[in-house]
């Protein structure tokens, strides 16, 4: 190929790239995706950072707690101290602590639990009961109101009894629901958010509203609120004077969580309750126990160790080397008899009974040889032994001696055997 045909090829290849960069070019088009990877670790593991971050930001002074172990060491004037972990574990001595704890100055703030139980007396929540605050179940009114209007209904049937009194009172009614419409509507254009908990402050023209559960409402038995919060229906906030200190009980705290607390006027609630004192936050007052939180940032490792174990068991399991054949009947003999009867009377009667058994062999043989022997002392008996035994009186001594009460080692117990055997042969 000459080279003004190459250079040729070379320029329309350059021309041909070029055209489609071009074209590319006009095919793309710039875009924006937003990727959203959700909350971070530190707002997942902790339902109140947002509160958290938000008092800080109000310059309070805000640190938290896993238990009611702060208070040991909490002083209580300008301390607010709010309970928003489960206290389905609270002992009585923990809640008396609390307690006194506002008592001497300290504001406690903490979320109604249980229910009032009208056959028990009682709620089970031991701040509740012994503040006589009573917590009812939004459900259980409506029930008691359906119940109400069934009979009130059945009443006014049965009060009709003629035409005249039911045109006077359809006239009064009319009049009736003329004035009701009239009120409905003054009182929609006043409540406009019945389902929220106003907050009415002095000085102030329009409520604070705040979002708390309609569910439950709570009750002052014992007349001792001086501030509360209320919706349309419910009462959701009482704060009672407890010594020289403050308590505010709520129905839930959830309005405060991460999702909640941007919601109406819910985080100045919040500031509200803290402001002008030291906040403590106890939400995470139960502790998962070793296993698992083992079980959770350990998992690997428990597999493992769950592996490493079933492989242990099956290695001491495992047989090792090939099974024992079993003993042949016709093998038996004298000398194994006699092995299993001594064996059977060592582990059954003892060193002692043994031992003994041969030394009063040797004396019987002794008598024998020597009329008198017994009534010789132990000396003498001795010196005779050695007389007819012709063995020197250490061996005789050490045969003979009184057997001790702890049991021989095997050497010394066979040491001893030995020894007997050979004053009895030689007699």
């Amino acid at each position: 190929m000459s080279r003004p045909l190459k250079i040729a090829l070379g320029g329309l290849l350059l021309i041909l790239l070029g055209w489609l960069g071009m074209l590319a070019m006009q095919k793309l088009q710039p875009y924006e995706e937003t990727i959203k990877h959700g909350p971070s670790p530190e707002v997942r593991a902790n339902e109140y950072l947002a509160a958290e971050m938000f008092l800080r930001q109000q310059k309070l002074s805000v640190k938290h707690a896993d238990g009611l172990d702060v208070l040991n060491g909490l002083p209580s004037a300008g301390q607010t101290l709010m309970l928003f972990a489960p206290r389905n574990n609270m002992t009585p001595r923990q809640a008396k602590q609390a307690l006194d704890w506002a008592a001497q100055g300290g504001h406690l703030v903490f979320v109604a639990e249980e229910v009032w139980d009208e056959e028990k007396g009682r709620s089970g929540d031991l701040l509740l009961d012994a503040l006589g605050v009573q917590q009812y179940s939004a459900y259980d009114d409506e029930e008691d109101d359906e119940d109400a209007a069934e009979e009130a209904d059945s009443s006014e049937e049965s009060a009709v009894e003629g035409e005249e009194l039911e045109a006077d009172a359809e006239a009064e009614a009319d009049s009736e629901a003329a004035t009701t419409e009239e009120g409905e509507e003054a009182t929609e254009e006043e409540d406009r958010y019945p389902e929220l908990t106003k907050i009415y402050l002095e000085n102030e023209e329009a409520p604070a509203y705040v979002e708390f559960d309609t569910d439950y409402h709570l009750l002052d038995s014992e007349n001792r609120a001086y501030a509360w919060a209320n919706s349309s229906e419910s009462t959701h906030m009482l704060q009672l004077e407890h010594g020289k200190g403050l308590v505010t009980v709520l129905t839930d705290a959830w309005l405060w969580q991460n999702g909640s607390i941007g919601d109406y006027d819910n985080a100045w609630l919040l500031w509200y309750l803290g402001q002008d004192s030291a906040v403590t936050l106890v939400y995470n007052a139960e502790r998962d126990d070793l296993f698992s939180q083992l079980r959770k940032h350990y998992p690997t490792a428990l597999v493992a160790l769950v592996l490493l174990i079933a492989l242990l068991l099956w290695h001491v399991g495992m047989r090792h080397g090939p099974l024992l054949a079993p003993p042949v009947q016709a093998r038996r003999q004298l000398e194994e008899h006699l092995r299993a009867g001594a064996d059977f009377l060592l582990r059954r009667a003892g060193q002692q009974h043994l031992l003994g058994n041969l030394q009063r062999d040797i004396l019987r043989r002794a008598r024998h040889r020597h009329p008198g022997f017994e009534r010789l002392a132990v000396a003498e008996q001795w010196q005779v032994l050695g007389r007819l035994t012709r063995l020197p009186s250490s061996a005789i001594s050490a045969a003979m001696r009184p057997l001790p009460a702890q049991r021989l080692s095997a050497a010394d117990f066979t040491r001893q055997v030995a020894n007997l055997q050979t004053l009895r042969n030689s007699l």
